[in-house]
């Protein structure tokens, strides 16, 4: 018998018109706002928001978008404050419909758009990242995709998309429930399934 996995996604639907392009800062503190001490939770990862694409400040919010939250599977309860809220995300309104928890299932192959360690070099980066990962004991290939910059308290903060590839079940569960690097709240170091590398260069 298969043990379920001990973190689960939370998934919101969203009704809004858009988002600030680099909105990660400012979605965690409006979460924190409407569940004050969210963001302490162990653990706790929120993924980015899919916006449409282009390269203006303020971005359109992709009919696909949805609010995904992964947290410990007895904190879902907790949660209950953010069904049918309202987000005040830089001053751009967010309606939260009710969250509907999916499983964490394994995927030889995982990706996250960003990744951030303490290094903004990309071979340096990609070190820190093999080191992480022998910590936690998980075998796999690891591919640095684009390097990215994002705001973090009014400075700037860099990473990169990472594919990690030929994961064994076992180690695809552990990155899906340990992520990788810091920031976690912001969005970075959540790995998500993916079926082609192809994406990565995206």
């Amino acid at each position: 018998m298969t043990l379920a996995a001990a973190m689960v996604d939370v998934v919101y639907p969203l009704a809004g018109h858009a988002l600030p392009r680099d909105h990660r800062q400012a979605l965690a503190e409006a979460l924190e706002r409407v569940l004050p001490g969210l963001l302490e939770w162990p653990r706790l990862g929120v993924h980015c928001i899919n916006v449409v694409a282009g390269a203006a400040d303020l971005a359109l919010l992709s009919q696909r978008a949805r609010l995904t939250l992964r947290v410990q599977r007895e904190q879902l309860s907790a949660l209950a404050p953010l069904d049918g809220s309202t987000l005040d995300v830089a001053g751009h309104s967010l309606q939260l419909g009710r969250g509907v928890a999916r499983e964490l299932l394994p995927h030889g192959t995982l990706y996250a758009n960003l990744v951030t360690t303490c290094e903004d070099d990309e071979v340096l980066f990609q070190s820190a990242v093999e080191r992480e990962l022998q910590a936690l004991h998980v075998n796999g290939r690891a591919i640095c995709g684009r390097r990215h910059v994002v705001t973090l308290n009014a400075a700037g903060l860099t990473g990169f998309s990472l594919m990690l590839d030929g994961l064994s079940p076992s180690d695809s569960m552990h990155v899906l429930e340990a992520g990788l690097g810091r920031h976690r709240r912001l969005g970075c170091g959540v790995f998500v399934p993916h079926r082609s590398a192809a994406a990565l260069r995206a």
